[in-house]
């Protein structure tokens, strides 16, 4: 009896110890617990530029008229709900940016926290200037209970954005080591010029607001931004899934719902312009003689040219590969987009600088991105063209039309553009480049500027939601003009 319960109560202590190690035991020797710095900015840069990448197919270049639906036409007549997967997107990747830079600066990896700072500032630009007020200042606070951010007023967002990229360019200045970068192999060099570039675009978004003449001019001054297209803010994707362009893997009916929209074709057209035949894929399949139709914005149930070869293998024509070109890059910032926010700033008398100097050179470097071919238009090269097809620079409005026809997939900013654009010239009538949407249309012919909030918001975030909604009158939520657009 004595030895049975001695044999029951070793039983009873081994079990009890093997519960007390029950969560070592389970733990999986192959997967870590812990996550570097490095590998949530891959997966931030990645996330990013796909959420970007595809809400340009989707929504910007549709709204901006750079393309057109042909299925499925409200992004482009105005009918617009939430547009939930821009918010999520982005808002994810913020998060692994904000837990990289909390790690870097634990690590006192300066070059590293630097450059995530400038990530981190893109990623929140997109976002406020899509949406206006945003959780910003309490965003990324989930981790210490706190679900129900508040939604900072944009003007607060902008200062606070220009910044931190100014306090960035000095980390990247300072030691350590920039780990997972995919976009610029860890050049500290790069990201402070991207750094910089980016602070020039948000002064142009601002400048109605604020006196920008001064800070735009001193970023000028100190020569630290882009100067050629290698080193423009551009992620290359890879060749297969999941890591490709994201409409590389769509299906071709969810590939042909966007062409190439009308205006876009007269526009390329009326200066017999190369970039049509990569932005676009003639309809007779032929590159030495190509033919082209574009598709009206706010219509749908049109057909036109499909997109350029960059953007999907279509089963049974040639593709990038066979002809020698690259496939599309996921664009944060361009180049020929600093070289047209230097014309535009000579124009307004910011900078002593000639206008047409930047904006010749911001034509030339969007043409060499797109690797055109002057052959079949009828030209030697750039120059033959820039001096006898009729782009050569006379208004202000021509910076405007060929910043527009270089922004193309670069994000959402075609929409911000042209949204800055009209909102300038007080309508359609004093962008001649672009057309009225015609057709019935949900917003009487206005371009909307904003997007909606998410509506799972209004259910987890429901009083910040409410006011900030408020702040854009609740009976005309899309018309609603945020900061950098207002009065």
């Amino acid at each position: 009896m004595k030895s049975i319960r001695h044999i029951l109560f070793t039983f009873c202590l081994l079990t009890l110890m093997a519960c007390n190690n029950f969560e070592e035991l389970n733990q999986n020797p192959n997967e870590p617990t812990t996550v570097s710095a490095g590998v949530l900015f891959s997966s931030a840069i990645r996330t990013s530029l796909q959420t970007s990448s595809n809400e340009a197919f989707l929504l910007s270049n549709n709204i901006a008229q750079l393309t057109a639906k042909t299925l499925r036409a409200e992004v482009d007549f105005y009918g617009w709900n939430a547009f939930p997967t821009v918010w999520e997107g982005l808002y994810e990747s913020l998060t692994d940016l904000n837990n990289a830079i909390e790690i870097a600066q634990a690590e006192e990896n300066h070059k590293m926290e630097g450059a995530l700072m400038v990530m981190q500032a893109w990623v929140y630009s997109q976002l406020t200037n899509a949406y206006g007020d945003i959780p910003y200042s309490e965003a990324m606070e989930g981790l210490t209970a706190n679900f129900t951010p508040v939604y900072d007023r944009q003007e607060a967002i902008y200062a606070d954005l220009l910044a931190r990229l100014t306090q960035a360019s000095v980390k990247l200045a300072d030691s350590g080591n920039i780990q997972g970068d995919i976009l610029y192999q860890g050049e500290a060099t790069a990201w402070i010029k991207f750094s910089n570039s980016l602070r020039l675009r948000l002064l142009m978004y601002a400048s109605t607001k604020r006196d920008v003449a001064n800070d735009f001019a001193q970023i000028v001054t100190d020569g630290m931004i882009f100067s050629n297209n290698e080193e423009q803010a551009v992620l290359g994707f890879l060749s297969s899934f999941p890591n490709q362009f994201p409409t590389i893997p769509l299906k071709q009916g969810d590939f042909d719902a966007v062409a190439i929209s009308t205006s876009a074709v007269n526009a390329l057209q009326a200066t017999n312009d190369p970039r049509l035949s990569r932005y676009a894929r003639p309809d007779n399949l032929d590159f030495n003689a190509p033919s082209f139709t574009g598709v009206d914005n706010g219509v749908g149930g049109q057909t036109g040219s499909r997109l350029g070869l960059a953007f999907y293998d279509y089963p049974g024509q040639i593709t990038a590969t066979e002809m020698g070109l690259s496939y599309a890059d996921g664009i944060l910032m361009t180049y020929a987009e600093v070289e047209f926010l230097l014309a535009e700033a000579a124009l307004n008398g910011w900078i002593s600088q000639d206008v047409e100097t930047h904006y010749k050179r911001g034509i030339e470097a969007s043409h060499a991105y797109y690797e055109v071919d002057y052959t079949p238009y009828g030209w030697t090269g750039f120059e033959h063209f820039y001096q006898n097809s009729g782009v050569a620079y006379t208004t202000g409005i021509d910076i405007w039309k060929e910043k527009w026809l270089s922004m193309y997939f670069t994000a959402l900013d075609p929409y911000f553009e042209v949204r800055r654009w009209y909102v300038a010239v007080d309508g359609w009538s004093g962008l001649p480049f672009l057309n009225r949407p015609i057709g019935t249309n949900a917003n009487n012919y206005a371009l909307p500027m904003r997007f909606l909030y998410p509506g799972q918001e209004q259910s987890l975030n429901a009083d910040n939601y409410q006011e900030a909604n408020n702040r854009y009158n609740v009976n005309k939520l899309i018309n609603g003009k945020m900061w950098i657009v207002s009065e």
